[in-house]
């Protein structure tokens, strides 16, 4: 999704990079995090802390990793973090909502190999290629929407075609990346869903 560039602009401490980060990976994470905590406040904060960190941690950010999945691990695992700390002073955990093969496998990434992709990076990337095998026009007004964060009056004034050709185009490519990421990750409909909102 972010290009080299921005990669490199944000290792480099530049905020405009930063900000552009945030921006378009806010509301992803927003719902990623509500897969684990309901308390929507509690969930702004957790998102909060991740961009301090990932801030803190930006000469360590990879130029040929995803910061996608770097900032997503970074979340899930405040968000676990949370969760024990909660059950150790409550003795209680807000998890009344998880599906309990999806956390099995977000749990799993803390004991992958290091070689190994985490499950965050294999599913973007999944969803990468399955965006590139859309029909040309359809990738291009999804990336606009979606990836780029473009409305949809705006893609079809700079395309030429009506807003409802824009919304056929954008509800045939989630369906189509929905359908080829289900057979991938059929565990992981929620947050495959998560990712094509």
């Amino acid at each position: 999704m972010f290009d080299i560039q921005t990669k490199i602009e944000l290792k480099k401490g530049n905020p405009e990079a930063f900000k552009e980060v945030f921006r378009l990976l806010y509301p992803r994470l927003k719902s990623y995090g509500k897969l684990f905590i309901s308390n929507h406040s509690q969930v702004e904060d957790l998102i909060q802390e991740t961009f301090i960190t990932l801030w803190n941690k930006k000469e360590s950010i990879k130029t040929d990793k995803t910061i996608e999945s770097y900032v997503f691990v970074i979340l899930r695992n405040k968000c676990l973090n949370f969760l024990k700390k909660q059950k150790l002073e409550n003795d209680r955990v807000d998890i009344e909502n998880l599906n309990i093969e999806e956390l099995q496998f977000l749990y799993q990434l803390d004991f992958a190999e290091k070689e190994e992709k985490s499950l965050e990076e294999q599913l973007i990337e999944s969803f990468k290629v399955a965006i590139n095998e859309l029909p040309d026009k359809m990738k291009l007004v999804f990336t606009l929407c979606k990836i780029e964060g473009k409305k949809q009056k705006e893609i079809a004034e700079e395309l030429g075609i009506s807003i409802k050709m824009v919304e056929k185009h954008i509800s045939k490519a989630k369906q189509q990346i929905h359908d080829k990421l289900i057979r991938q990750y059929p565990a992981l409909i929620v947050l495959i869903a998560l990712l094509l909102e």
